[in-house]
């Protein structure tokens, strides 16, 4: 049996990630500056800004910067049940497919023409967030959209998890910044292994939403304005800090 060295293995997978990583910073710098502009308006206007990642691991994304330390208060992550891995791997899956699920979502969180949505979607062709797009479009909702152009363009359109209309989350949001994970997901090859292992789409929409929020604060700093920003609750003074701006913000963020 062939001796195989994880170490160079591991190596491979962390260069493929940081070189997404790199080509997400350099190559989407302008759509990321445009949807970062927009972010810095709705904060100055004291709006929330929503994000929804329908489908299972995409989810997580909207926990990513959500009450993070170094992250936006204004962030406002629409956590659906029925996709959340935790509340079972397969009825995420089915639930991302499912048309008219998606609408359904945007239309019990209320939003409308005062409102920003970022969604996230590693291959953004599913029904949950295609339907999610088109219902905030039709609502006026600002859209801003996280998604992988070559998985979109690779999945066939007969593909059963693609949204019956064929479209894709980049054709249908206001700006679109795409997150370069290839199709499937993982990106190592291991000799004797069937499938390709070390998947990155978690690193690479995470790298695109940090970018985002960091951008975002500049912009409103540079303004003049200093946006209310958490502190980890586990440094010193993590509480008091937070506390100065917590009641702002209870009642309107459902999951704060």
């Amino acid at each position: 049996m062939q001796q195989l060295d994880a170490d160079a293995l591991s190596g491979e997978f962390l260069a493929a990630s940081v070189a997404v990583m790199q080509r997400i910073h350099v190559e989407e710098r302008e759509a990321l500056a445009r949807a970062a502009a927009h972010m810095a308006d709705q904060i100055a206007g004291d709006g929330l800004i929503h994000i929804f990642g329908p489908g299972g691991h995409s989810n997580l994304a909207a926990q990513e910067i959500f009450y993070r330390a170094g992250g936006l208060m204004h962030i406002a992550p629409i956590l659906d049940e029925a996709t959340l891995l935790s509340n079972g791997a397969l009825r995420s899956t089915a639930s991302e497919r499912t048309p008219g699920y998606g609408s359904r979502v945007i239309a019990e969180w209320n939003l409308g023409a005062n409102d920003l949505l970022i969604l996230v979607n590693a291959f953004g062709v599913n029904a949950a967030v295609i339907d999610a797009a088109t219902e905030a479009r039709t609502r006026g909702v600002f859209t801003i959209g996280l998604s992988s152009r070559a998985c979109a363009d690779a999945i066939p359109a007969d593909h059963i998890a693609r949204h019956p209309s064929g479209k894709n989350l980049h054709e249908l949001v206001d700006v679109a910044i795409d997150t370069k994970v290839p199709l499937g997901d993982a990106v190592l090859a291991v000799p004797g292994v069937a499938e390709r292992v070390g998947s990155i789409s978690t690193f690479a929409n995470a790298t695109a939403l940090q970018l985002l929020v960091i951008r975002t604060i500049a912009i409103v700093a540079a303004r003049g304005m200093e946006p209310p920003i958490w502190r980890s609750r586990n440094a010193p003074g993590g509480d008091e800090a937070n506390a100065r701006f917590v009641n702002q913000f209870q009642k309107r963020v459902r999951f704060l």
